[in-house]
């Protein structure tokens, strides 16, 4: 279709109207809910511009369009950092469920605040892999396509990643520990 869309451009219709909610869903968990409609509109305004560079070998459109979106990201770097700290958020995109009751929301402040802080942690390399594994479902092999690096790489920097993160929230859970005995 991406090919299609160099004679014809209409075509690239079908591109935008089968990843436009995949992609927004990404870049809306990662910046706030305003930015993130303007950034989704953002990755294929580039994407159209850029169709001539897509690779035909690909299954799917979609791991270019989130390394689109991830850079687009690092160039929105104030917006993405203050999304850490929408804790609520974070814990929903973990947890898949909305907090109930204000006993709820505290605990969930809590594990945001530590999920938000280890991520934070974190290079912005390890970040980006993280991410587009747990919020984008994508593959190693599609990770590695979106953000242009070897999959060794992909594996390393998430093995490493995983690795920070333990270590962590291991330590913010033991300084709770260590309050609240």
């Amino acid at each position: 279709m991406i090919r299609d869309s160099l004679a014809q451009p209409a075509a690239f219709a079908e591109i935008f109207e089968r990843h436009f909610e995949t992609v927004h869903r990404y870049v809306s968990r990662r910046v706030r809910d305003h930015a993130a409609d303007d950034l989704a509109s953002d990755v294929f305004t580039v994407a159209f511009d850029r169709r001539g560079t897509f690779r035909d070998e690909s299954d799917s459109a979609l791991p270019w369009l989130l390394g689109i979106a991830t850079h687009l990201l690092h160039n929105h770097g104030r917006a993405e950092r203050s999304a850490w700290n929408l804790n609520h958020r974070l814990q929903e995109a973990f947890s898949g469920e909305p907090t109930d009751g204000a006993a709820d929301d505290v605990v969930t402040a809590e594990r945001g605040e530590r999920l938000a802080g280890a991520l934070a942690g974190l290079s912005p390399e390890q970040r980006d892999v993280v991410l587009l594994f747990a919020w984008a479902d994508l593959s190693y092999e599609q990770i590695a396509e979106a953000l242009a690096v070897p999959l060794g790489t992909v594996r390393s920097r998430l093995s490493r990643a995983r690795s920070e993160l333990r270590v962590g929230l291991a330590d913010t859970i033991t300084i709770s520990r260590e309050e609240n005995p």
